[in-house]
Formats: structure tokens, C-alpha cells, sequence
């Protein structure tokens, strides 16, 4: 008896080794129209084995991949589909890059720098005061956010005044939205009795029943 320890290592082993023991005996068939039938074949075989690739997109396409990735890309048939290259498979990809720079105010983020940036560019006029505003207003909502304790809002135009450079500053006397406007309605529940009504009734809710004689 053979331990799998001492046989040769497959190479996709959900597949299973009757499925490379195939893949095996179909690179060795010398006529190319029988290869063809066989390698046919063993597809059918494979994609019952994993049914659950058909909810894949291409999934024949990605059969006859992992047909040709399976044999090492030694078997030479007619594949629907371009055969893939082993340097495909080898060449790593390459490394991508973290955005780099510190951002200043964590609890801010980095995307509200990147709109001042934008917004320093703006003409003076309504629409640049405006965003400027609303910028101030997302500090100072991203700040309750991520704290606890509340914010002033001559705290959050400093902040903006720090962030834009000197660039976007408000009016001293802009007001900007409440706590309670920028964390959102606070829902209140109510807690009843289900499946009785409440009825009003005069003399403290009793009812007075007259005697029938």
C-alpha cells in the first residue's frame, strides 16, 4: 500500500489524485484526436466533482485552466479558451503602495484634507463660503463621532483654520449645526400594553352598570 506522504504531491488538491492520475494518462495518448476526446472528458468529470464553480462566471473557462495548470501544462490539446502560460502563474504581482503622509486630526480623516484642498482653489464667493461651512460643520461632526466629550465651535474653526493653512476661515459669528442636529433624531420608545385599549371614561375610568330587575 501507497501513503499519500510517499506519492507525488498534486497540484490542486481539491481535484483529488484520480483527477491528475487522468490528466497523467491523457498527456501520454500520442493521437491528438484522442486527447481531445479525453481531455473533453476529464472536464465533465471535474466540473461535476465541483459543482459549486458554476455559480462562477466563466466557469468552463476556469475548468480547462485548471486542466492545464494540473499537467503542468504539458498536455497539448484544442482548448476553447487561450492556454494559459506558466509565467503566469510564477510571476508575482506587484506590490502595492500605502498611501503615504501623516494625517493631522485622526478623528477627521484624510478624505475631509483632500476636499479643503479642493475647496482652497475655489474663487472667493457664495459657493466657496458655503462649502467652507459645510466643511466646518462635517469637523465638527466627524469630531462627535469619535468623542465623547463636545465641541465648540471656535475649537472647530481653529481646526479648520490649521487644516486649509490659513485658506478657509468663517465669520466669528457663523453658527454652526447642533449636536443634536449633526448625531441625528433620537428615537424614542414607547412602552404600552398590547391588546388593550385605552379608554377614557369620567369618574376615574370606572364604569357604572345599572341594575336590571
Amino acid at each position: 500500500m501507497d501513503y499519500n506522504t510517499q506519492l507525488e504531491k498534486l497540484i490542486i488538491p481539491e481535484y483529488g489524485r484520480n483527477i491528475q492520475n487522468m490528466i497523467d494518462h491523457c498527456i501520454s495518448i500520442k493521437d491528438r484526436d484522442e486527447r481531445n476526446i479525453c481531455a473533453r472528458a476529464i472536464i465533465q468529470v471535474m466540473g461535476q466533482l465541483n459543482p459549486y464553480l458554476r455559480d462562477i462566471a466563466d466557469f468552463n473557462h476556469k475548468l480547462w485552466d485548471h486542466l492545464f495548470i494540473i499537467s503542468n501544462f504539458k498536455l497539448d490539446v484544442d482548448s476553447p479558451y487561450p492556454k494559459p502560460s506558466a509565467e503566469t502563474f510564477i510571476t508575482k504581482p506587484k506590490v502595492l503602495k500605502y498611501p503615504g503622509g501623516k494625517i493631522r486630526y485622526k478623528h477627521y480623516g484624510k478624505t475631509i484634507e483632500e476636499i479643503i484642498k479642493k475647496a482652497k482653489v475655489l474663487p472667493e464667493g457664495p459657493e466657496r463660503a458655503e462649502l467652507t461651512r459645510q466643511i466646518a460643520n462635517h469637523l465638527k461632526k466627524s469630531y462627535l463621532n469619535w468623542n465623547k466629550d463636545s465641541i465648540t465651535d471656535d475649537v472647530v474653526f481653529k481646526n479648520l483654520g490649521e487644516l486649509s493653512e490659513g485658506a478657509l476661515k468663517l465669520d466669528p459669528n457663523t453658527v454652526l449645526s447642533s449636536h443634536q442636529e449633526l448625531r441625528g433624531p433620537v428615537k424614542k420608545h414607547f412602552h404600552g400594553h398590547s391588546g388593550h385599549k385605552n379608554n377614557k371614561h369620567k369618574g376615574g375610568g370606572h364604569h357604572k352598570h345599572k341594575r336590571k330587575y
